[in-house]
């Protein structure tokens, strides 16, 4: 393995594959594995060039060898001209349908997984949510093997908000979303009764019809907390022998749709975890998939590279509106755009937004962009697509959920250990080194790519098999632990009253 790594020629900064001292490749100081070297000076003002794009500028005069971090690299708001659909690369269709073993729900969506999951339209109704779900011990679902449990989904808003407006119309289309998730096989929605978001409005908006596998109540009309608890996993024993009768069958890969998401991030992961993931995404796509990647603030100063493969130019507008959107949205907040990078993606070698976005975008593999949706809305295109989130993981992946992912890959250089219930999560590590320290947690080790030789196409293969095996009901290393119970977390737009 080099001690660096170049990514274009056109680059003025290499990537340290190990820790460096001074004097190796020409090093003028300590540069810590994953932190950026100048191949060449650098005048103050004068742009820093990383994957052929710009990452940043001097914030003063960078001497050949030196490190090139937050101390000498400055972000500045991205202005660019935009191109749309020049760079279309179509995937030809697989000659060959692959398949995986999984739920065929009554609307023909497929699940990976068969849970009951008792949603909560408020906090206030979040105990009761969770006392009913509590109660359903591995123990008390023996008899039912198709079950895969019965979760609790609570979150921390539906009042004190605006009745209508983005927040609202956002967590309506979460709770819907995860009634409607094809990995859920029924679904009790547990209100208080005099909050903001009304069960009966959301009924209203989306057309949902209480039956066998789907119910409603709320706990002022039941009578209090102890007697909605005996109701509810009243209700949720009648539904387990209903979805117990869901068996799994051959279902195409077309029926899968993978959330694409990173988090911990580090400067390995637009090197080997995120194109090998674009990979395995290429090969989904090729079956008639979708893949959906999302993090808004996190695809900024790289959204260029994104319109150019919109298939139409009004995908491509949408795609620059929520761009817009959000700069006006963290001006507002009196934020910045490159606050995204946290503590641990700098100390990972990250160094502004431009840099970290660059990377991540590479998740999306290759082939057009054919839509681009609001946060939890459901995606209706096939292919590579795009759902507006933010950048902060539990948050985004909620809404990908809740958009219809029935799967989620996620990759990590600082090792994130993550789950998202209802869908099952693989882990990626972008880094042999940490792959090694968590092996408990991660699922694929994508730092073979640089310690073994690798190709990112051998891992992105690795990763689409991966992706068939656990949509047929193998399991993650995040569901071995159990995680999965904490991470649904609504987006929470606008005012808080």
């Amino acid at each position: 393995m080099s001690a660096t790594i170049l990514l274009d020629p056109s680059d003025n900064v290499v990537t340290a594959t190990r820790n460096l001292a001074p004097g190796d490749e020409g090093a003028t100081g300590p540069i810590p594995r994953g932190h950026k070297l100048a191949r060449e000076a650098i005048t103050q003002g004068s742009p820093v060039r990383k994957y052929a794009q710009i990452i940043g500028y001097a914030a003063s005069d960078i001497a050949a060898g030196d490190h090139v971090h937050v101390h000498n690299l400055e972000f500045r708001n991205v202005d660019t001209t935009y191109e749309f659909g020049t760079n279309l690369r179509p995937v030809a269709p697989a000659t060959e349908q692959d398949t995986f073993m999984g739920f065929r729900r009554p609307n023909g969506k497929a699940g990976t997984r068969n849970y009951i999951a008792v949603l909560t339209s408020v906090n206030c109704s979040a105990t009761a949510a969770h006392r009913i779900a509590d109660y359903f011990t591995p123990e008390r679902l023996a008899a039912y093997p198709n079950v895969d449990g019965v979760v609790a989904f609570a979150h921390g808003t539906g009042c004190g908000m605006g009745g209508n407006g983005e927040g609202f119309e956002a967590l309506q289309r979460v709770l819907w979303g995860y009634a409607r998730n094809p990995n859920v096989g029924g679904a009790v929605l547990v209100g208080l009764g005099c909050e903001m978001m009304q069960i009966d409005w959301l009924i209203e908006s989306y057309g949902l019809t209480p039956g066998p596998l789907f119910q409603t109540m709320n706990i002022q009309d039941v009578a209090g907390l102890r007697r909605t608890v005996e109701a509810g996993i009243a209700k949720v024993e009648a539904m387990l022998p209903v979805v117990n009768a869901f068996e799994r069958t051959p279902c195409p890969a077309s029926d899968l749709m993978v959330a694409l998401q990173c988090g911990g991030s580090d400067a390995m992961s637009g090197i080997t975890a995120n194109p090998a993931l674009g990979y395995a995404c290429d090969l989904l796509v090729a079956q008639g998939g979708t893949g959906v990647l999302a993090e808004t603030p996190e695809i900024y100063g790289a959204e260029h590279l994104l319109t150019q493969r919109a298939a139409t130019p009004a995908v491509g507008e949408k795609l620059i509106g929520l761009i817009k959107w959000w700069e006006n949205y963290t001006e507002r907040a009196g934020g910045s755009m490159d606050n995204n990078p946290s503590p641990g993606n700098k100390k990972g070698g990250l160094t502004t937004i431009l840099e970290k976005s660059l990377g991540a975008a590479a998740k999306g593999g290759t082939t057009p962009l054919t839509g681009v949706f609001k946060y939890a809305e459901p995606v209706t295109a096939r292919g590579f697509t795009f759902m507006d989130s933010p950048g902060y993981d539990p948050a985004s992946v909620t809404g990908q959920i809740a958009s219809g992912c029935n799967v989620v890959v996620f990759t990590t250089g600082r090792g994130s250990a993550f789950g998202a219930k209802p869908s099952p999560s693989i882990k990626v590590a972008t880094n042999t080194e940490m792959y090694t320290r968590m092996v408990e947690d991660m699922d694929i080790n994508a730092g073979t790519i640089l310690t073994d030789g690798k190709s990112v196409e051998e891992v992105g293969r690795e990763i689409y098999q991966k992706i068939l095996a656990v949509a047929s009901g193998e399991v993650t290393k995040s569901e071995a632990q159990g995680l999965g119970d904490y991470e649904f977390v609504p987006w929470q737009i606008g005012a808080v009253m």
